[in-house]
């Protein structure tokens, strides 16, 4: 198949006038004698040499939108020097925004730190989706990282802490209210814990995140649903208050009868510890030490997700 850039359609399509111009004003040849073509043949080479012409010109015209369907790439960013240390965006990652601390005298990485994470639709082209760092700067200590589409967290280069993070606005509409909610060590866990490089969260439920004491130890912890980068597989991750320690359950970990995808899953709600203590006398309810997740599917299975002191165990409540 013949590839034409807009140079060659451009002198494609003059060939074409000048070749219709040529033979709708000179003569043609039969058996030796020279005579104009008939009004016939005139239309019908007319005919044949301006359906090539608009095709060209259609062509030419869908270059532009053919060229748009596919991002350019990310722009280099200038790294910033601080206190021996250099910051950089290397922008090679088109699921999520980082930046890499370096020692300038032994050329080590320090740290990597990952500053936003870019939602992709499977449905769509990922490219199109993906949103990069487009600068760093630094202003009262703080290194400030500037995304393409305009929005700028703060890092406090101390506590490596995002103080200030806008949603980046390349979220399914409504999904804007939702990110405004998530929980801090939510926020930590994506950012620079262990969510950041493996999972994403999900918003495929609402509530996609619940509260609750489930390991018992009188801390807050949060669970939320994520999604296994790799695999695409579905989960829940829980993070402890007291340690912001992420236990992942599902999303390619395998717990009871769960499994290890949650795509099932089309229900979860927190079952307190004091319901338990007050439905006593169910006998397939085990003495809780915490709050646990009671997950299910509708007209189908239902489970309790619970800390027995050491891990996290699965109890069916149903087939």
């Amino acid at each position: 198949m013949r590839i034409y850039s807009a140079n060659s359609i451009h002198e494609e399509i003059k060939l074409h006038w000048r070749d219709l111009e040529d033979k709708c004003t000179n003569s043609e040849r039969f058996d030796g004698q020279a005579r104009w073509p008939s009004g016939s043949a005139k239309i019908k080479l007319a005919f044949r040499t301006m359906t090539r012409v608009v095709l060209l010109i259609c062509a030419a015209a869908l270059l532009p939108c053919l060229a748009s369907a596919k991002r350019a790439a990310p722009a280099k960013v200038e790294p910033v020097i601080y206190q021996g240390v250099r910051y950089v965006a290397p922008n090679d990652d088109g699921r999520r925004a980082y930046i890499e601390a370096w020692d300038i005298q032994t050329n080590k990485k320090l740290w990597e730190l990952t500053i936003f994470a870019n939602r992709i639709d499977p449905k769509l082209e990922q490219d199109v989706q993906w949103v990069f760092i487009k600068s760093l700067s630094l202003r009262d200590n703080t290194l400030m990282v500037t995304s393409e589409r305009g929005t700028t967290s703060r890092i406090d280069l101390k506590t490596k802490a995002i103080m200030q993070s806008d949603p980046e606005p390349s979220q399914a509409p409504g999904k804007t209210a939702q990110l405004h909610d998530i929980p801090e060590p939510i926020q930590r866990a994506i950012t620079n814990g262990s969510l950041a490089k493996n999972y994403d969260l999900s918003f495929r439920m609402n509530p996609f995140y619940l509260r609750g004491d489930f390991n018992g130890d009188g801390k807050i912890d949060v669970a939320v649903l994520v999604k296994q980068r790799s695999t695409g597989k579905l989960g829940i991750a829980i993070v402890h208050g007291a340690t912001d320690k992420v236990t992942i359950l599902g999303a390619g970990v395998g717990i009871g009868n769960g499994g290890d995808d949650f795509e099932w899953m089309d229900s979860w709600q927190v079952y307190s510890k004091g319901h338990a203590a007050r439905e006593a006398g169910e006998t397939n309810v085990p003495h809780l030490r915490g709050d646990a997740l009671l997950v299910g599917k509708s007209e189908a299975a239902s489970a309790l997700i619970y800390w027995n002191g050491k891990r996290y165990v699965w109890l069916q409540q149903g087939d």
